[in-house]
């Protein structure tokens, strides 16, 4: 079941969204060659306590970390622990904060010192994706038009959007109805009314949209080990144009 969300409810989501937006913020400033992505995972936890919320992810079904660390070929759901980032890598980070019982999720893919061409047109390519689905997150449309777009958007520059997993409604639970596919057709799917508040992430591969769990049960990766990124921000349907909730 959709729930749209109250002006009370907006409150609480936005301010969620505000403390992830600045601790991706902050996490930007410590990514560099050297870097273990458990030092990552430590700053950022230590961070969202110190805002007064919650780390979302941390414990969640089990997860054993407050965010999770994705390198290169891993698409989604990375554990951080002791590697250690190197020229040439990207890393995408996903944060979610819980303020008040209410939760806001976003990522961001970022790149470690100097990277390759072909990388840098991932980044790009996945995160103009990103808001050519949110232009579409408009009251009247449907989810199918948010997915439509970036499937179009990412297959046009030569890249394939991940199917196995997608976004998701977000409110008092991380992830609610309705499902957020970054693949479909336009037309179909759920009608946006304003209150809606949902995730949107494109995740976009170099070679095959294929990907494969590794046997920690978490990790996502691409399964041709081609390059994947991930951005995602958690939005709100308005009356008019859709509002970024965790915009940095």
């Amino acid at each position: 079941m959709i729930v749209l969300k109250s002006a009370r409810e907006i409150s609480y989501l936005r301010e969620a969204g505000r403390i992830v937006a600045l601790a991706l913020q902050e996490l930007e400033k410590r990514i560099r060659p050297g870097v273990t992505t458990g030092e990552l995972n430590q700053f950022a936890e230590e961070f969202l306590y110190r805002a007064g919320a919650f780390p979302a992810f941390l414990g969640y079904h089990g997860f054993p970390a407050s965010i999770c660390t994705s390198v290169n070929n891993e698409v989604v759901h990375g554990i951080p622990g002791l590697r250690k980032l190197e020229n040439g890598d990207i890393i995408s980070i996903d944060i979610g904060a819980v303020y008040h019982e209410y939760y806001g999720d976003a990522a961001i893919t970022f790149p470690v010192g100097d990277i390759s061409a072909e990388a840098r047109s991932l980044l790009d390519v996945t995160k103009k994706a990103l808001f050519v689905g949110i232009v579409q997150a408009v009251a009247g449309n449907r989810v199918g038009d948010i997915s439509a777009a970036v499937q179009n958007f990412v297959e046009s520059n030569g890249f394939h959007v991940v199917r196995d997993f997608v976004g998701h409604g977000v409110g008092r639970s991380m992830h609610e109805e309705p499902q957020v596919p970054n693949f479909g057709k336009p037309g179909v799917g759920p009608r946006l009314q304003p209150g809606l508040v949902m995730a949107i992430e494109p995740m976009v591969n170099v070679g095959t949209f294929e990907v494969v769990v590794m046997p920690d049960r978490w990790t996502v990766v691409t399964k041709d080990g081609s390059l994947s990124a991930h951005f995602e921000h958690t939005i709100l349907v308005t009356e008019g144009e859709p509002e970024i909730l965790t915009r940095i």
